[in-house]
């Protein structure tokens, strides 16, 4: 008789004045990326969820969502964040990204 509980409302905001993307679950802050850009590249500086979210996937949602808006603006990454280098050694279909990358292909 229980109905299932309504899938989380995820969204991913870039705060261009804070240098961070915030990812808020159902209003929720509940994560963020902070960056810097200098040129034409995107830096990822660090990646934080909170304690009580871990293990959900929502940090590699949120790097995901940040490296497709890089890929979708032409911009070059430089992953400082460890989190984001663990993400690309999990996903090298965003290696053409990293900036020490661009151009040698």
């Amino acid at each position: 008789m229980n109905d299932p509980a309504p899938e989380p409302k995820l969204e991913i905001t870039d705060v261009p004045h804070q240098s961070q993307f915030e990812l808020r679950l159902d209003g929720v802050r509940v994560g963020f990326l902070d960056y810097s850009v200098r040129g034409d590249t995107l830096t990822t500086l660090h990646t934080e969820i909170d304690p009580a979210y871990a293990g959900q996937g929502l940090g590699e949602r949120l790097v995901a969502h940040v490296l497709d808006i890089v890929r979708d603006t032409g911009m070059a990454l430089r992953p400082v964040c460890p989190f984001v280098k663990r993400f690309l050694q999990k996903h090298p279909e965003y290696d053409d990204l990293v900036d020490a990358k661009k151009g040698s292909g």
